[in-house]
Formats: C-alpha cells, sequence, structure tokens
C-alpha cells in the first residue's frame, strides 16, 4: 500500500488532499523503519513479536496505547523527537505501560476516549487479534468491543515514574545508551509551566514534575547515557522515518530547501522524489527513485515509492512490476501485497483479477486493517462473478470505517450467497454481530 492516511477508511495519499489531524497513517518504508527502531526495546520489556507501532496523523506531540498489542505514534511525535533515542525512550516508555498492565487499571479518560472513538473502528482491531487468521475478518475484532470503551489512559505519577525506570532499563539493556530519555524529557518538562492549551498532548497525559525529572535523570546517568550497539543504523532508520513522512505532509518547496540535510544520499533523493511526486512531475520523481534504487537495488520499500509513483503517473503496467519487485523482496508485507494486489485490479482482464484476488487475500490474511486491500477484493470478486464475497468485502471495508449500519446491510446481503458454515460466511455474521452491538 502506498503512504496513505485512513480517513474513515481508506484513502490513498493524492498531492493536495488536506491533511486531517486523528487519521491513521499506513505506509509500508515508515512502518518499517519504526519497527527497526522499536525492535530492541520491545524485546528488553518482553514484547517482541507482539506489539507494532503504528502512526496517526496529528501534529501535536503524544503517543499512547489502548490495549497491548499496539503503540500509537502521533506523526507529531516523529517529527519533534530530534535523535533515535528519543523516539526509542517514547516507544519504550509506552512499551513500559503495557507491560505493567497499566493500561487496564486506570480509569477512561472522557476526552480522550471520544478522540479515538473519532478514529473509528480501524483503532479497535489495530493489534494482532486477526493477523495471520485466514479465517478471521473485521466483524470478529469488532465484537471485542469498541476502542473507545478501552480509551486512552490519564496515568498517575507513580506509573509515569514505573514506566520510566523500565523504559531506562530496557534503553540500556538494548544498549542504546539513555541520553535521548534525558533531553526529550528536559523539553517536556520545560513545558511544565505553561498553560494546558500550550502544552503537548503528552505532556498533559503523562505527568510530568520537576522530581520526576531528575529522579530519571539520576537513572539514566547510572546505566551511561553513550550508546553501545549499531547507532548508525539506529540513526538511518529514524531519518528514514522522519523524511518520508515529512516529505509527503509538508509542502514540497520545503521538503526540497532540506532534503540537503539528510544523512544519507538515499534519503536525499528519496525526499525530492517524493516532493517531485506531489507535484504530478511524475518523471522527475521516477529519475530520482530509480537513482536511490541504484544506491539500495535491493530495498523493497524504496521499490514500493516507486510502484506508487508509476501507479498515480497511470503506468499501470510498470507499477505492477515494481510492486511485484518490492513484494518477492519483502513476501510478508501486507501493505505492499495490497499495493500489487491494487495495481493488477485497475488494469482488469479476467486471469489477471483472478491473480489479484489471490495476492489481495494474502494481504487481508496478513493485515485485516488494510480497507484499500478490502476494496480492491470487492472490486475483483464483483468482476469475476462472486456476489457473495464482494458483498462480504464491501461490508468488512465499511465496518472499518465505522459505518456499520452499511455494513450489516451488505453483510446480510452475503450471507445467503455463501457457503453456509463456511470462514466466509462466519465472517459475515461477524459483522452482523459486531452491527448489533452498536445498535
Amino acid at each position: 500500500m502506498p503512504f496513505v492516511v485512513i480517513l474513515a477508511l481508506c484513502a490513498q495519499f493524492l498531492p493536495g488532499r488536506a491533511a486531517q489531524a486523528g487519521t491513521l497513517v499506513r505506509d509500508p518504508d515508515i512502518e518499517h523503519a519504526l519497527s527497526q527502531l522499536a525492535a530492541p526495546v520491545l524485546q528488553a520489556v518482553g514484547l517482541s513479536g507482539t506489539t507494532r507501532i503504528l502512526v496517526i496523523q496529528d501534529p501535536e506531540a503524544n503517543a499512547f496505547v489502548i490495549d497491548r498489542s499496539t503503540i500509537f505514534l502521533n506523526s507529531g511525535m516523529i517529527e519533534a523527537t530530534e535523535s533515535p533515542g528519543e523516539l526509542q525512550f517514547v516507544i519504550a516508555h509506552e512499551a513500559a505501560h503495557i507491560a505493567y498492565d497499566h493500561i487496564t487499571r486506570r480509569r477512561v479518560n472522557a476526552a480522550d476516549a471520544s478522540r479515538v472513538a473519532g478514529l473509528g473502528a480501524v483503532l479497535a482491531i489495530g493489534g494482532g487479534a486477526l493477523a495471520g487468521n485466514a479465517a478471521a475478518g473485521v466483524g470478529a475484532a469488532l465484537g471485542v468491543g469498541s476502542s473507545a470503551e478501552r480509551g486512552l489512559m490519564a496515568y498517575s505519577r507513580a506509573e509515569e515514574t514505573a514506566a520510566d525506570q523500565a523504559a531506562i532499563r530496557a534503553m540500556a539493556s538494548a544498549g542504546l545508551g539513555t541520553a535521548g530519555a534525558v533531553t526529550l524529557m528536559r523539553r517536556f518538562a520545560g513545558q511544565e509551566t505553561l498553560s494546558a492549551s500550550l502544552q503537548d498532548p503528552y505532556t498533559r497525559s503523562h505527568p510530568m514534575s520537576r522530581d520526576r525529572l531528575r529522579a530519571l535523570e539520576a537513572l539514566a546517568q547510572s546505566y551511561g547515557t553513550a550508546p553501545k550497539g549499531d547507532s548508525a543504523a539506529q540513526a538511518y532508520w529514524f531519518a528514514r522515518a522522519q523524511g518520508k513522512l515529512s516529505a509527503f505532509e509538508r509542502a514540497p518547496a520545503w521538503t526540497v530547501a532540506r532534503a540537503k540535510d539528510s544523512p544519507t544520499e538515499d534519503i536525499r533523493l528519496m525526499r525530492l522524489a517524493i516532493a517531485r511526486h506531489r507535484q504530478a512531475d511524475w518523471k522527475g520523481a521516477t529519475a530520482l527513485i530509480d537513482q536511490a534504487l541504484a544506491l539500495r537495488p535491493r530495498d523493497p520499500w524504496y521499490l514500493e515509492l516507486k510502484g506508487q509513483i508509476l501507479l498515480e503517473g497511470r503506468q499501470f503496467s510498470a507499477a505492477e512490476a515494481a510492486y511485484a519487485q518490492a513484494s518477492e523482496l519483502a513476501p510478508d508485507d501486507a501493505l505492499i501485497l495490497a499495493s500489487l494486489g491494487h495495481a493488477m485490479v485497475v488494469q482488469g482482464g479476467t486471469a489477471r483479477l483472478k491473480r489479484a484476488i489471490s495476492v489481495l487475500e494474502r494481504a487481508r490474511q496478513r493485515d485485516p486493517r488494510s480497507p484499500g486491500a478490502l476494496r480492491d477484493l470487492g472490486a475483483a470478486y464483483a468482476q469475476t462473478g462472486q456476489p457473495g464475497l464482494a458483498a462480504l468485502s464491501a461490508a468488512e471495508r465499511h465496518a472499518l470505517s465505522g459505518r456499520m449500519h452499511d455494513a450489516a446491510i451488505l453483510a446480510r446481503r452475503a450471507a445467503p450467497l455463501l457457503s453456509k458454515g463456511s470462514p466466509a460466511w462466519q465472517r459475515s455474521q461477524d459483522v452482523i454481530f459486531a452491527a448489533q452491538g452498536e445498535e
């Protein structure tokens, strides 16, 4: 899937589309970069392989968890951090809240819960409950309970201190050093005297005090601030995540002016390619991403970006080829598989559509949170004479957007067209059941 923003469902990012706060960003390159940064700290707190990082498009610096499966980072937090260590401390701190089970012991903050509800049902299945389960569908996850009911947590100072300590230990254990924790928290502590309206949300939901900062500084110093691992790799993925995110969120002129500050040539070229892409200069964008690929020829995420540029430049066959190369190098990346399937669906043809269905089902099984994959599955099933599966895909897509009434209508339409008791039929029943819970 190219860089996308899930508004109510999944809207493909197009130049000039207005950004809206509180929406989910899906991009395979950014998510991979964040997974590289998160892996050492998640392993250190015992969450390796069970917790993923997702990005919310919101300029305010904030991070939160609503269950054990996902840490949400605002795009503003990613851009506000000044080093990989700072961002890794945020991830480690949120992971500690999960590890210590703080999220199940706090009362829901009503205002924050409303904000989560505004993100729709996407967050309700933010985690891995469905991933890899071919028989599971959107309805199964939605039936567990709404994300608003879980809500965001307002943590106590004692919980914040405990999370600080665990995060510092995780950073040290992972060989990342603790300097980033100190520099970041000093900046947040500087907001303590500001009015609430001027503070970052992270400061409001994660209470700060001078005593807490002093304790964190002392603990960080005792473990040592200097990193001991491969800091160059951490710096690379941090710059890549920031570079791609800002290139899509900021004006192209802003990106062009700052691309020269990129730490590596391939990241500079990637940022410039996105700037050209957003100006609809498909030829220039393709030439730039090809230069980046010359430096990293087996980089599936640069190939994915090339596919997006070609696709939006209406070079569908070339886009399919780029996505196919990317999927060969990253066969388990659901977003890349979804993009490959999309490039196949837009070209049409019975044989290609049947191949697209296979690709898109693989994407859905790996990541049921992709409305784009469900949209394309619906189109492919409809065009190949499979109305039951087409209606089911549409039902699940509507459920992801929170339009449960429409989802139920489509699921009821799908059910009699599906073999009773089959996995697809069960998915239709899950959507119907989840919709009844919303009434």
